[in-house]
């Protein structure tokens, strides 16, 4: 069984049971408390509000209006609707504050539920059962959503803790009318179904995967904000705009095309215009790549295309200025700089010397070859012996 932090078979370390987590935590938009350490000032109480988090990146504000001591990681009854959920505690503290703060959630708003209490051991059974109920559900619900005709898909089910609801996460391309999927549903499963819609981003997150990096998906282990990403950001890296290397799992193009954005725009302000042509006696160059960080141009004449010819950009910048002034140049080659031609050690070609076959040979054991050695001689001696004393 999966674990319920995380919705993964190896788990995070937050379930009650089935997590299999040898690090404790499977680091689902883990929050680092870095207030933890600093003491609240002289008179003042620790706020009141808890994050508890739920299903996969599912995360809500409870207030601890019963004043129980809570920790991170602490299982608890929270107020649903209707009956209760249960969740695991994620940050506790004056970071809530902050966290509310940034998702503008006031912090006498009636959508702030209170928390009932610690999880019980029937809560806990109650909760586990429910869990193992979502991935059937899950598949059934797909079933009669095809029947219905639905351009919808469903990509993940919800239980609530005392298993009196479901929400039901699907995406579409268009808007469904899935009053008659609701019903069907509710019969079939005995349950209050809620349906909602979530994006294909969102979807990736719930779901999580590894991306071509190597990684787990940014989305579902720390990413909360998705930003647009259009294809300029390629553009300015440099990237070729392929659609199979620039897509992520959601098959929108990748969230980390922005992380160096702003690092690529800031340092292509030193550079020319990619369109001014380099105006020489020889005839007109072509810009045709860089390499931004190393602050190198290539140009090529449109008489020779076929022959780039590198420049530093401190080159091609007094080129351009020459060029305002109506000077030029006579050829780019009288500003290429020479480069310093390292001599490459010599090495032995120590294994080239053996034969490739020299482990097939079968080795002979040193401790029989020396006692077969010695009989032979101890033999040879003996017959030596038996000789000269015939003759004698």
């Amino acid at each position: 069984m999966g674990c319920s932090g995380c919705s993964s078979a190896r788990g995070c370390g937050t379930s009650a049971k089935g997590c299999k987590s040898k690090t404790g935590s499977c680091n689902k938009l883990n929050v680092f408390d870095w207030l933890n350490d600093i003491e609240l000032p002289h008179g003042q109480e620790m706020f009141d509000c808890v994050e508890i988090r739920f299903k996969n990146s599912r995360k809500e504000y409870y207030r601890n209006s019963e004043e129980l001591t809570l920790n991170v990681g602490d299982v608890v009854a929270v107020e649903s609707s209707p009956g209760h959920d249960i969740g695991t505690v994620s940050l506790t503290g004056e970071l809530v504050k902050k966290q509310m703060r940034k998702r503008k959630l006031a912090f006498d708003s009636e959508e702030v539920k209170k928390i009932y209490r610690q999880a019980k051991k029937t809560d806990i059974d109650k909760w586990v059962e429910a869990q193992t109920l979502e991935v059937d559900t899950m598949y059934k619900a797909r079933t009669i959503a095809i029947e219905q005709g639905l351009q919808m898909k469903i990509s993940d089910v919800e239980y609530q803790g005392d298993k009196s609801k479901a929400i039901f996460y699907y995406t579409a391309e268009g808007r469904v009318d899935f009053r008659e999927l609701i019903k069907k549903l509710a019969g079939q499963f005995k349950i209050r179904i809620e349906m909602k819609q979530i994006g294909v981003r969102q979807e990736a997150s719930r779901l999580g995967g590894i991306g071509s990096c190597g990684r787990e998906l940014c989305c579902s282990t720390w990413l909360t904000d998705f930003r647009s990403v259009s294809t300029s950001a390629a553009r300015y890296q440099q990237l070729s705009l392929n659609p199979e290397k620039l897509a992520g799992q959601c098959g929108k193009l990748k969230c980390c095309l922005n992380y160096e954005l702003d690092t690529y725009v800031d340092a292509l302000k030193g550079y020319p215009d990619t369109n001014i042509k380099l105006k020489t006696k020889k005839g007109n160059a072509f810009y045709r790549k860089m390499d931004i960080f190393k602050n190198i141009m290539w140009y090529s004449y449109q008489d020779e295309p076929l022959k780039f010819i590198e420049l530093k950009l401190d080159r091609v910048n007094e080129i351009v200025e020459m060029n305002k002034k109506d000077e030029k140049p006579n050829d780019l080659m009288d500003f290429v700089e020479l480069k310093e031609v390292v001599k490459e050690p010599e090495y032995g070609n120590v294994v080239g010397q053996d034969s490739l076959t020299r482990f097939d040979k079968p080795k002979h054991k040193k401790g029989k070859h020396n006692k077969r050695k010695k009989h032979h001689k101890h033999r040879n001696k003996n017959r030596n012996k038996n000789q000269s004393k015939n003759n004698a």
